[in-house]
């Protein structure tokens, strides 16, 4: 999972894409980039680490231009290093093709080692340099042409910002995973992965890119639609209600926030906890659906555990050892209102299980009698191919175990999730139109041939 923001047509591009990108962190914590060009000079900065501690003034002062775009990452295809930083950068015999995605290609090692057999050599082990490539090889004459002859038999999730010369591009796979959204501020034309990073740069929202969309837009903010099919059957990707999208967003065409409320008082009515004294949310992406089942449920709600800002995303943790490591530095119990009590701890989600357990362990020290976990998704019994980090089987707690079993390893007194029917009832414009592979098992595209990400390249 990634984030992507650009904007073209203002005079202080990057520095409005710096600022979009802080409403992208959550997106992904492993690195951060920002280009912009004018009349065919482009400037970047790509480093590791946090966009906070990467762009000083100094460096930002040659980053010039009307046009610009910025990437927060978080790997799901390559290693993290600078190399796979983003935005990727190429100069070509038509000058420069600049590329930032979010999301997975499936399909992207057979098409990088076609490209390899016919001579190209790469930088990075990313999936998406197999489409910068494809840029340059393109004969097409206009950018959104050359992108859309690039996309051609590229399979999986993808919303896409290129820059081509001083065109920016924005591009949305036919099945419509992940989401992009365009904006206006003034004369100018924003593109970012969720409307939170349109809101603190003073843009207004307009629409959605639709499935299968490529828009093409030049720095006098004119733009070009070129429109190609979109799938039969949409796969927008369920869990960025759950859990990806910040709850101030817009996402799929609605709120995040009331999508969890939803979720939280369809898991109340799924999994009642009676008898239990109040509520908590496992903070931030939980406190939504705490608020939904607290309301559902006619429980209070409390603060008891209390989160360390200052500390990233343990689930985005390219390595098991960071998320373990920031687990115990993250959350604070508050003894004072879980001794002697029977809680509700609702999360979003149990991928490994190792936060999860962890906590427990956490609110069991702090004096609380009962601990009852509710969950507001499904298990998760299968990898996700399309842009979430769980590619092994075998680290999927639900994969291996039943829910019995694992609410006695994690250590809860009782443990209940929400249905699959339930989940996809209360997100908007549900039931249909989502992915939910990862929970069902039914996934729309033909698995890759080589789905972890270490084996790429």
């Amino acid at each position: 999972m990634c984030g992507i923001f650009g904007i073209s047509g203002h005079k202080d591009a990057a520095a409005l894409t710096h600022l979009g990108l802080y409403s992208l962190q959550h997106r992904g914590q492993e690195s951060a980039g920002i280009v912009a060009t004018e009349h065919g000079d482009i400037h970047a900065i790509r480093a590791m680490g946090l966009v906070s501690e990467q762009f000083s003034p100094e460096k930002m002062r040659t980053l010039v231009g009307p046009v610009a775009m910025g990437h927060t990452r978080y790997s799901t295809a390559g290693s993290s290093t600078i190399e796979n930083a983003q935005p990727a950068l190429v100069r070509f015999k038509g000058g420069h093709i600049s590329l930032a995605h979010n999301g997975n290609l499936t399909n992207a090692t057979e098409i990088r080692q076609g490209l390899e057999d016919e001579g190209s050599i790469f930088s990075s082990t990313m999936d998406s340099e197999v489409i910068v490539h494809r840029l340059a090889k393109s004969r097409a004459v206009k950018p959104e042409e050359k992108l859309a002859e690039a996309l051609e038999g590229v399979e999986g999730a993808y919303s896409l910002l290129v820059i081509i010369g001083d065109t920016l591009v924005a591009a949305r796979d036919p099945f419509g995973w992940r989401p992009l959204v365009m904006g206006r501020l003034n004369d100018a034309i924003v593109f970012a992965s969720e409307t939170c990073a349109l809101d603190i740069v003073g843009a207004t929202v307009e629409r959605e890119i639709q499935p299968g969309e490529v828009v093409a837009v030049e720095p006098d903010g004119s733009f070009r639609t070129l429109r190609r099919q979109a799938a039969p059957n949409l796969h927008r990707c369920v869990f960025e209600y759950v859990y990806f999208a910040r709850p101030d967003s817009r996402v799929f065409g609605g709120s995040v926030d009331r999508a969890r409320r939803a979720l939280g008082r369809r898991l109340a009515q799924e999994h009642p906890a009676p008898g239990a004294d109040f509520v908590f949310s496992v903070p931030d992406s939980s406190n939504s659906a705490a608020l939904g089942f607290a309301e559902a449920s006619g429980l209070p709600v409390e603060l008891a555990l209390i989160r360390n800002h200052y500390v990233g995303r343990t689930f985005i943790q390219p390595t098991q050892s960071g998320r373990d490591a920031k687990v115990k530095v993250k959350y604070n119990a508050v003894r004072e209102i879980l001794e002697g009590k029977s809680v509700v701890m609702v999360d979003d989600s149990i991928v490994r299980g190792t936060t999860t357990r962890g906590l427990v362990a956490l609110v069991r020290a702090a004096g609380a009698r009962e601990v009852h976990m509710r969950v507001s998704s499904p298990p998760i019994t299968g990898p996700c191919y399309y842009g979430i980090d769980t590619p092994d089987r075998e680290q999927l707690i639900a994969a291996n175990n039943s829910v019995a079993e694992i609410a006695k390893k994690i250590g809860v007194d009782s443990l209940g999730y929400i249905s699959l029917d339930g989940m996809l009832r209360s997100v908007p414009n549900g039931p249909d139109g989502f992915c939910h592979a990862c929970f069902s098992g039914q996934y729309p595209t033909q698995p890759p041939s080589v789905p972890e990400k270490h084996r790429l390249g």
